[in-house]
């Protein structure tokens, strides 16, 4: 962290708003409702740049935001009695790769299915990489219950994957 660094809304837009983006559509499954999201956490980004210490303060800044966006417009939805079940587009993240087949279709919707905390707790581990303490000051939760929805939610995508050995090769 050097006292000189500041930030630069242009250039944190131009080079997080696909995990921005991802990260809200991996949560909520709707692309509408995630451009929606993305467009208020970039807003809120704007209205506290200058809180903003540092490149990697900026980036766990932005998705500590985003996932509590996304909890905040499942909620909303939950409460108006609308369901999520969304299949995503090809192509829909910046890091969904399996996404254009069958198998990667199938992965996205059994994600959709898990609750909300496993759902934040896996999309965070695997397709943000980040390690459980990370996860747990990313979403301002005890590390024991990170690691605790962790595998839960892997537990329960493996249970709900039985279906999927079709197009495992080697099984």
């Amino acid at each position: 962290m050097t006292a000189s660094w500041q930030p630069d809304f242009e250039r944190l837009v131009d080079e997080h708003q696909s995990m921005v983006f991802s990260l809200a559509l991996r949560m909520t499954g709707d692309r509408g409702l995630a451009e929606e999201i993305a467009q208020d956490v970039f807003l809120e980004l704007d209205r506290n740049l200058r809180k903003i210490e540092s490149e990697q303060h900026a980036v766990n800044w932005l998705r500590r935001v985003a996932m509590s966006r996304s909890a905040d417009a499942l909620r909303r939805r939950r409460v108006q009695g609308v369901h999520l079940w969304v299949e995503l587009d090809e192509g829909a993240g910046a890091r969904s790769e399996k996404s254009g087949s069958p198998l990667g279709a199938r992965l996205e919707r059994l994600l959709a299915t898990l609750p909300e905390a496993q759902r934040a707790a896996l999309v965070l581990r695997y397709q943000e990489e980040l390690t459980p303490e990370e996860i747990a000051e990313t979403l301002n939760a005890p590390l024991a219950t990170v690691k605790s929805h962790l595998q839960r939610g892997l537990k329960l995508l493996r249970a709900k994957a039985e279906s999927l050995r079709e197009f495992v090769r080697g099984d």
